[in-house]
């Protein structure tokens, strides 16, 4: 573009106080803004000859957006290119005519704020000389321009609307500094205490502006009347500045005027210094007059009361005396304000008389009206056995000590001593007494196994719940079968225990049940000839533990509650991490002594999983769903508030056992653990299908509903992850597809298989897709010519029984067994022993490190002898990439506090869906 041409500038106020400015040439083509620029600000130094002013696009159009200032200088004096012809648009020739006329104006202060506006409650600035015809936006333009004229935080511009009448416009310019105050002195009030306590004296003194430790007393009779003035000589010319004051003070405080002769009262009760202190003098503070009060008055209005409780001596000295959460404890109350100490008496007499403003052993204390309301509540509480409970105490003690209580009164709660030496043994666990292993269990507890049984059996004691959070494979299963021996046999409970866990591993406890403790009577109630109604109570009565599984706690509900369980336990308790299921309802209404919950990952994806088994263990622990996640999960997931994560670690650290395999108390003396990533890229064919599938879903995300959306989002993804695996699946070939050269993964998985078999070792495949399980199965078999497992959620218990016995017996013959085992992901994931493979395959991606953990853990448990290698395939230039790249980065919440799906990507948004989703070419061959 030539710049001897003709151009027309126009220009757009812009909501965020900003010009909007663009300029278009003889033939109606808009200038881009890099030439505008040079054209308007070439002499401009402020803003660096235009370098610093900001390109914007406005309306589908391009041009320059203008601070109030650089906009200012521009219109005031506009110093374009000389060789270059500019024209101006109408409204921009009335910004030309305006924008001299307000720079001179400030210049030479022709403004002022506007008082009439302050009163109504806003904050502006007037012309003393108004233009005519001004635009629209001329006021906040001037505000814009002015904001740094006059302090923005100066206290005066944010008095109460309702204290602003009391104002006068000289004395409020003056007090905001916009003016100068030529009066040399300041009216000052004094409060100040009488001796006895019991009266106090308000004082009228004169504070010296340059010398404001030079204070003079005046008296409020007429002047005639008065003797010789206290101040110096030459502030007698300004003697009406203090009655104007003293009118001021009567009319904000009218209650202190005395009625006979319109002057300030001289002496306060109690109740009306307190009333002084508290509202009074922040109300004359905010009108512009200063006040002075005892010096200890600062300091007693930041103490706030707070509540001391010993617990009653009785009070957890025997199981009988605390017995759960909800336990009601027993008190002896003491009110504390600084270091004076008040007895239960003293202060239920400062309640009924409802004193504000106490002076006590020589000191003043003072209540407000909420907590004197607190006070009473709470006294009220505890008289009516409505107080606090274990669960409130516990809370004193594990929160900062700048937490405060849900009812914003601090209590202070000091422990008896077998409370105190209850709660320690709680927060350092190897403090808890060491049991004796069990008689009758057939087998040896690791040290750290005695530990957890100790600790289930001590919470057992005071009716706590537990969660058993230890590591996949160290031995969740054989502590809590030695936990049930150890209460057989110490106990003369006769009610059977309940032990709920999947489908898939109700085999496993069966097995495991029979050899470490053949002693107990074991009832499993599974299958469709399972016992119902009087027969189901007659069959419980003669067993020790009762085996079932989630699917059956809802759909046989009435069964269960009909009993009143000695313990409860959940394995695999993640699975009711979802508060509002039927199957999550139907458990916590179950009734039993001691709750205990057994899992590897306590959090797969949110917090609130964690509350669901909390509140199943010791229910109302964590208060309700909604309180915890305001309280908690919504600011820790925004933004990983460490203090907000240390208080969950110190709420839950009493009732949870984590013990890594890494951890070096534990001795395991497990063998390495090598993962590894196979990256593989995609045929052409799958490039086109991925091509095809994101192009779908991006025309139709812009016109879907939020619902919509996600489930856009959701299907694409399975979809793509199919495709990653093999076209196959998503074109619904059937169980027979012409496989070959067709997927990368594919063939690089049966090249792994067959060297790993033709070396003896054996391998886990997990897969989240039926479909994939059987496509891979089918595959395998053909090409190695070796029998395949393959278990889903649809294989019946006996059959997986059958195919988990013979992969890990490694005595039969090789034409008898199988070293090939696939498994879906949430069939086979958890709970089961596996220690007979070495190798691992994640052929997809569940994208939870918590959750693929945890299936790793099948083979990587105690009983592995060998070297355990993870493969983790990974498809080159897709989402698979990305994701993993973002897995690798991320630090898990769940190892923050003792995860994530895939819902998280439904709530990006479609920019960085298309960085997400969108295709690398590099990595097609």
């Amino acid at each position: 573009m030539i710049l001897t041409d003709t151009f027309t500038i126009s220009s757009d106020w812009m909501e965020n106080n900003t010009f909007f400015v663009q300029a278009v040439d003889q033939k109606g083509r808009t200038v881009d803004p890099f030439t505008l620029k040079s054209i308007l600000f070439s002499w401009h130094k402020e803003s660096y000859y235009g370098t610093f002013i900001e390109t914007v696009t406005h309306d589908r159009k391009e041009g320059l957006l203008l601070s109030p200032a650089i906009a200012l200088d521009l219109f005031a004096a506009p110093a374009p290119l000389e060789h270059t012809t500019i024209e101006w648009s109408e409204e921009t020739n009335e910004l030309l005519a305006i924008a001299p006329i307000l720079k001179q104006a400030i210049a030479k202060r022709h403004i002022q704020p506007d008082f009439t506006k302050w009163q109504a409650g806003e904050f502006s600035w007037k012309l003393l000389t108004p233009i005519e015809n001004a635009p629209v936006f001329l006021d906040a333009w001037l505000e814009s321009l002015l904001t740094e004229a006059i302090n923005e935080h100066h206290p005066l511009l944010h008095t109460d609307v309702r204290m602003r009448a009391q104002w006068e416009e000289e004395d409020w310019l003056m007090a905001i500094g916009w003016t100068q105050d030529n009066t040399p002195f300041r009216t000052c009030l004094q409060l100040e205490e009488n001796e006895d306590g019991e009266c106090w004296f308000l004082h009228v003194l004169l504070q010296n502006r340059t010398q404001p430790e030079q204070l003079y007393a005046v008296t409020q009779a007429e002047p005639s009347d008065m003797p010789a003035p206290p101040y110096p000589e030459q502030w007698q010319p300004y003697h009406s500045r203090i009655e104007k004051d003293i009118r001021k003070i009567s009319r904000i405080l009218p209650w202190i005027e005395e009625t006979s002769d319109r002057t300030l009262r001289q002496t306060l009760n109690n109740e009306e210094a307190w009333l002084f202190l508290t509202e009074g003098s922040e109300q004359l503070i905010e009108s512009g007059i200063s006040v002075f009060l005892p010096a200890w008055w600062e300091q007693i209005k930041q103490m706030k009361p707070r509540l001391k409780a010993r617990v009653a001596s009785s009070v957890g000295s025997s199981r009988q005396s605390l017995f759960g959460m909800e336990q009601i404890m027993e008190f002896d109350w003491k009110l504390a304000v600084g270091d004076v100490t008040l007895s239960e008496a003293e202060f239920s007499e400062i309640i009924e008389q409802k004193k504000h403003l106490v002076h006590i052993r020589g000191k003043w204390i003072q209540f407000d009206a909420t907590m004197l309301a607190q006070l009473q509540a709470l006294i009220k509480e505890a008289s009516t056995g409505r107080g606090m409970t274990f669960r409130d105490v516990l809370e004193n003690h594990l929160l900062p000590p700048e937490e405060p209580s849900s009812d914003g009164l601090r209590i202070d709660v000091e422990l008896n001593k077998p409370l105190r030496k209850m709660v320690s043994q709680l927060l350092q666990t190897s403090t808890i007494p060491v049991v004796e292993s069990p008689r009758s269990l057939q087998g040896e507890l690791r040290p750290y196994q005695l530990e957890g049984v100790s600790w289930l059996l001590f919470l057992r004691r005071f009716g706590l719940g537990a969660c058993l959070a230890d590591d996949m494979g160290l031995g969740k299963t054989v502590q809590f079968i030695s936990y049930l021996l150890h209460v057989k046999e110490t106990e003369s409970t006769q009610a059977p225990s309940l032990l709920i866990c999947p489908t898939s591993v109700l085999g496993n406890w069966q097995k495991e049940l029979q050899h470490f403790a053949p002693s107990l009577n074991v009832h499993i109630h599974y299958g469709s000839a399972r016992e119902k109604g009087d027969a189901f109570v007659n069959a419980c009565k003669e067993a020790d533990l009762v085996l079932t599984s989630y699917n059956l706690s809802h759909l046989d509900e009435d069964d269960l509650h009909a009993i009143s369980w000695n313990t409860i336990c959940l394995d695999e308790a993640q699975t009711i991490k979802n508060a509002h299921t039927k199957q999550s309802s139907a458990i916590r209404k179950l009734s039993g002594h001691h709750c205990i919950a057994l899992t590897g990952t306590p959090i797969e994806n949110r917090l609130t999983e964690l509350w669901s088994i909390f509140d199943f263990i010791n229910p109302g622990y964590l208060g309700n769903l909604s309180t915890f996640t305001r309280r908690f999960v919504t600011p820790i997931e925004k933004t990983k508030d460490k203090a907000l994560i240390e208080a969950v670690q110190q709420l839950i650290r009493p009732f949870l056992l984590r013990r890594v395999k890494k951890d070096p108390k534990i001795q395991l003396d497990l063998p390495d653990k090598y993962e590894t990533k196979e990256f593989v890229s995609l045929t052409v064919e799958q490039a086109s299908l991925y091509e095809g599938l994101i192009q779908d879903m991006f025309t139709k995300i812009e016109q879907a509903s939020p619902m919509e959306r996600r489930g856009l989002i959701l299907s694409t993804l399975t979809r793509l992850k199919q495709v990653c695996n093999h076209p196959a699946l998503f074109l619904k070939e059937g169980k027979n597809p012409d496989w070959q050269e067709r997927s990368h993964k594919t063939e690089r998985l049966l090249t792994l298989v067959d060297e790993i078999r033709q070396e003896g070792d054996r391998c886990l495949i997990f897969t989240q897709f039926v479909e994939t399980g059987h496509l891979l199965q089918g595959i395998l078999e053909q090409e190695l010519q070796q029998p395949v497992y393959f278990l889903n959620g649809s294989t019946p218990k006996a059959k997986r029984d059958e195919m988990i016995a013979r992969f890990q017996d490694e005595t039969l013959p090789a034409d008898a067994t199988c070293g090939i085992f696939i498994l879906s992901l949430k069939a086979g994931g958890t709970g089961l022993n596996l220690t007979a493979a070495n190798h691992v395959f994640h052929f997809d991606r569940w994208w939870n490190p918590a959750v693929e953990n945890q299936a790793t853990d099948r083979t990587y448990r105690i009983g592995q002898t060998r070297h355990v290698h993870v493969h983790t395939f990974v498809t080159m230039g897709t989402l698979e990439e990305r994701i993993d790249e973002m897995l690798t980065q991320k630090q898990n919440l769940s190892e923050q506090i003792v995860g994530s799906g895939e819902s998280w990507v439904t709530e990006m948004s479609t920019d960085e869906l298309r960085e997400l989703f969108v295709l690398r070419k590099e990595w097609i061959e």
